[in-house]
């Protein structure tokens, strides 16, 4: 690799180019034989970042009791073994290993390693930090983590790291928004391990286990196809066949002596080979030969599979039409594609998957709600460091705070996306570690957040970050009588957002950017929140405020106590009131005046209202019973019977009315409790649960749900997210693609839920957004519920080896507070609230807090959300001045709502990443399913773009490079559209279409220089 700045003559460039694209990739393939069965054998590892030991356990080696895996050892053993035969192949997945590994290794190996990879005898797969879960996966933390190997494996190897081959062989189950993203990548082809057994059996009997999936039916065909193989033994080889030192099978003796079984293993895989090959289209099958952390000694599995390999071809002498070789994933995809079959086609997802009757693995979509609040957190925040860091310009990252870093939490996040971290089916001491990667990314982050606020205000005053307001405890607001509240707004559009912060007064004011007050009130802090914090903190009160902020940037509010000690007059029961309800102009809510109930949502714009129960239940684990051993654990959800068990029949309530809030508190037991709120100017409901810790001394395991219902005619029908992006429509009962036979009436209709689920008839809808993954349902007609707990007293046997009893902070149990927002609108107009909603909750403003007057800021947007943005007249010039305020905006006009910002994160000098999303999918609104457009070139006044390349979604290579295989099936060969020529003036997006563009950027001041690493 030429260094930075140097120069490569131009061709010797091209002669390096395309002798690298020689070697590697679909020009390195081994030959096959047209006129035989050819079993493509592929060597792999499947290794887990994080699962029963830590991310540093497993790559060290330690603690080999609980399980015998140490990454290093498996890459130095596998490079030291391809080198000794050029026919070996061997693929790998994991970057996040490959690139602790990579660092550890002197430049002799790591030439080695580049040899391996431009020859094709290393083949990278997958391409991401980790091989992510795909259920509880946002996919915007999905789409980061792939991004960021992928990166990683273009800067170390070119061309030939580019992964053409997606490689989810272990999460449990498969969203199709993350095959659409696959295929934006530029990947020809996805391989999965994990099918329903239903669906694969009657795929099995169709040979159909081949096929291309459509990712999207917003995007027009090809775009979102990707072809798709279920792999035969899950990621394992055939049975007999397994050669690690993890393994039992013997190995292949091939002398003369009583040991001698060469004979027996070949026939052994010519059986196998002939079975698979009954089930599969072609002439070419693939036999994954590898498992979890195999290869640690690689030497016992390619002595073997060389010996297999020669015998089993020896045989061909006598008649046999197998020939077997090493192989790749991408090898195999050439020959299927080579083929020209037609290929089925599939629209729906892999959602839920169960390997067994009773066994439905739809737990883990809800198993450590804590933790998955953590991860939504986190990815949000790191939104926000990666903004500021791209906005700041390169002073963030050593500005007054100290050293600032956004990569540390953009891998802690990265890593957090495993199928085995955000899923929730990691032992408990590997939990706490994924907790531990994040927060000191958090710690990095927050210095550089105070950095580029600090260089964008002017100030260097100290910044601080309340990190448990959650739970009313930030000692800044509580010990200090004057001081500012900045709040940042990472999204495009204007933002209002409530503040509440724990004091020690009963009044304060409250003033804005201009000046002006801001309306505030106190309110005393529940005892339910008082019991949760414990000595954390001791604030009485509460104080309430709205705040605003501008698109992409932040504004300071002004907070003086006024009053040290007035009398506390908290205020009480409104009087008059035949039955407690919360009103405001766009809703009214009813409660039932004796059991504390929600009764009634009424859309008082719109006219109508919808009778709306809502309460919490528990379904008793099943520890195995006569039908199945199998129980409930953190991968599989079984309730011992289908009906629930209320956690009361009534709930103790407490009504606060002000004039900045509505709240009715209910309290439904002594680890239940829930407060529902409403805001002026608010069109939803906000419904904050607190649940645990879930008592288990009855030797009960429990798991929590919200359920609402209402007399909707919904005819089995509900809908949820896909990765937090498309809806798909569900039926209780029933699957797209097999006739289901339904062994588990509650569990088996579990789906995951990432931000939102409905319910409607004709003309209504009711919609409830989440604030982490969950799992979710609707079990009978006009309702839906949510698992927001569970704890449980049994391992579900799928490897864990212990149960999800999670022990909180205190040992006694885990407590867990999230929020749920209930929107109730016409089906028509839904999509128009729930789309921005929706996003708001997934990247939050942030509140930071400084002592005294904070800083001084200069300047703001210059105009409201325009339509179509590239039709703007009147748009300040980059030259032009700011309007002097105490606010910021790194926009010149706000986006519309549908139109949003998914990164803006710098890329090495003077270089910024810039992706645009269309948040509707097409036809589910009237108006936010139109095609937008944006003027990138005038959109930033944080930076003038001098320059801008349409990149393919990951981010790693422009867009014009992007060729991938193309697919027939029964309805014809979708062809790709032509590019059009790019014009930054005019940046157009269809519905659901996320374009990427990598900018080069000039900073202007005391900022400018480089943009980032």
């Amino acid at each position: 690799m030429a260094l930075p700045g140097a120069a490569v003559p131009p061709l010797l460039l091209l002669l390096l180019l395309s002798g690298a694209a020689a070697g590697c990739g679909y020009q390195s393939c081994p030959p096959t034989r047209p006129d035989m069965l050819n079993v493509h054998l592929v060597p792999h590892s499947h290794d887990d970042v994080g699962w029963l030991k830590t991310v540093d356990q497993y790559y060290y080696g330690v603690r080999n009791r609980d399980q015998h895996a140490g990454v290093q050892y498996i890459l130095d053993s596998v490079v030291a073994q391809l080198a000794t035969d050029p026919s070996r192949r061997f693929v790998y997945a994991e970057v996040a290993f490959l690139a602790r590994w990579w660092q550890q290794q002197d430049q002799a190996t790591r030439r080695l390693v580049r040899e391996l990879v431009q020859e094709g005898r290393l083949e990278l797969v997958g391409g991401g930090w980790c091989m992510s879960d795909e259920a509880a996966a946002h996919y915007g933390g999905a789409l980061e983590q792939l991004a960021l190997g992928r990166r990683f494996l273009r800067r170390l190897f070119g061309a030939c790291g580019t992964p053409r081959v997606a490689w989810q062989i272990d999460p449990f189950g498969h969203a199709r928004e993350l095959a659409a993203t696959f295929a934006q990548m530029g990947y020809d082809g996805l391989f999965v391990g994990r099918v329903d057994h239903q669906d694969k059996w009657a795929r099995l009997q169709r040979r159909e286990l081949e096929l291309l999936w459509r990712g999207s039916t917003s995007l027009p065909p090809p775009r979102t196809d990707i072809f798709t193989g279920i792999l035969p033994n899950m990621y394992n080889p055939p049975a007999g066949l397994c050669w690690d030192q993890l393994c039992t099978d013997p190995p292949v003796v091939d002398g003369d002596g009583p040991e001698r079984n060469v004979d027996s293993v070949v026939t052994s895989f010519l059986e196998a080979a002939a079975t698979q090959a009954q089930q599969y289209r072609t002439n070419h099958i693939l036999m994954t030969m590898g498992s979890d952390f195999h290869y640690e000694n690689a030497h016992l599995w390619f002595k073997n599979l060389d010996k297999l390999i020669a015998h089993a071809n020896a045989r061909q002498a006598n008649g046999s039409r197998v020939h077997a070789l090493y192989s790749t994933p991408s090898c195999y995809l050439r020959e299927l594609h080579r083929a020209n079959l037609t290929w089925p086609l599939k629209t729906d997802d892999f959602f839920p998957y169960s390997d067994g009757p009773h066994q439905f693995w739809t737990g883990f979509f809800s198993s450590r709600p804590a933790f998955k609040g953590y991860e939504r957190l986190s990815s949000g925040f790191l939104q926000i460091c990666s903004q500021l860091e791209a906005l700041a310009g390169p002073s963030a990252r050593v500005g007054p705070y100290g050293p600032g870093d956004s990569s540390v939490l953009r891998e802690a996040v990265a890593v957090a996306q495993h199928h085995d971290a955000v899923a929730g089916t990691e032992r408990q001491h590997v939990a706490d570690d994924y907790a531990r990667q994040l927060a000191k990314g958090w710690d990095s982050c927050q210095v550089l957040v105070a950095n580029a606020l600090s260089l964008l205000g002017g100030t260097k005053e100290p910044l601080v970050f309340c990190n448990a307001l959650n739970i009313s405890v930030c000692p800044l607001s509580e010990t200090t009588p004057h001081f500012t509240v900045i709040l940042y707004n990472p999204l495009a559009w204007d933002m209002t957002w409530p503040v509440r912060l724990p004091v020690r007064a009963t009044s304060y004011a409250v003033t804005d950017p201009q000046g002006q007050p801001v309306a505030s009130q106190v309110v005393p802090v529940s005892g339910v929140t008082r019991q949760l914090r414990g000595g954390a903190g001791g604030a009485p009160g509460e104080l309430l405020f709205q705040a605003w902020a501008p698109p992409l940037g932040f504004s300071t509010f002004q907070v003086k106590q006024l009053s040290p000690g007035a009398p506390w007059d908290p205020p009480r029961w409104p009087s008059g009131d035949p039955e407690p309800q919360l009103e405001n102009e766009h809703l009214r809510v009813r409660f039932d005046p004796v059991t504390g109930h929600l009764l009634e949502i009424q859309n008082l714009a719109k006219g109508f209202s919808l009778p709306v129960f809502q309460s919490f239940y528990w379904y008793n684990a099943s520890a195995g019973d006569g039908l199945s051993p199998q129980a409930s654990g953190a991968y599989i959800f079984r309730p011992n019977a289908s009906a629930p068990i209320p956690v009361a029949k009534r709930a103790a309530t407490r009504l606060l009315k002000t004039a900045l809030v509505q709240e009715l508190h209910q309290n439904f037991s002594a680890w239940c409790s829930q407060v529902l709120r409403l805001r002026p100017g608010q069109p939803y409901l906000e419904l904050e649960w607190t649940v645990g810790p879930i008592p288990v001394a009855d030797g009960l395991g429990k798991e929590v749900i919200s359920r609402f219902e209402t007399p909707l005619r919904t005819a089995g029908r509900f809908y949820t997210d896909s990765n937090g992006r498309q809806v798909l429509e569900r039926r209780r009962d029933y699957r797209p693609t097999w006739n289901l036979s339904q062994s588990e009436p509650v569990a088996g209709n579990y789906y995951p839920v990432n931000t939102r689920i409905f319910i409607k008839d004709e003309k209504v809808q009711l919609t409830v957004l989440t604030d982490r993954s969950q799992g979710g349902s609707s079990i009978m007609d006009g309702s839906l519920e949510l698992m927001v707990h569970r704890r449980l007293l049994n391992d579900d046997n799928r490897g864990l080896g212990e149960p999800l009893d999670e022990p909180g902070a205190d040992g006694r149990g885990l407590v867990v507070r999230g929020r749920h927002l209930v929107l109730l609108d016409t089906a028509a107009a839904a999509a128009d609230q729930h789309r921005p909603r929706a996003q708001e909750m997934v990247t939050s403003p942030s509140v930071v807090l400084a002592p005294g007057p904070g800083p001084h800021l200069r300047q703001v947007s210059g105009e409201g959300p325009q339509g179509d943005l590239c039709q703007v007249s009147g748009a300040r010039s980059p030259g032009s001045p700011a309007r002097p305020s105490a606010q910021f905006s790194a926009l010149r006009r706000a986006l519309p709502p549908g139109l949003h910002l998914l990164t803006v994160e710098p890329r090495g000098p003077g270089a910024v990443l810039l992706r645009l999303e269309h948040l509707f999918e097409r036809g589910e609104s009237h108006n936010g399913s139109r095609p937008l457009s944006v003027d990138l070139t005038t959109l930033f006044s944080a930076f003038t773009i001098t320059s801008v390349q349409e990149m393919a979604l990951g981010g790693d290579i422009p867009l014009h490079s992007v060729s991938r295989l193309l697919w027939n099936t029964a309805t014809g060969t979708p062809k790709p559209r032509p590019l059009a020529q790019l014009d930054p003036q005019c940046v157009r997006l269809e519905p659901m279409e996320i374009r990427t563009f990598l900018a080069s950027v000039r900073y202007e001041g005391p900022r400018e220089g480089l943009g980032g690493s």
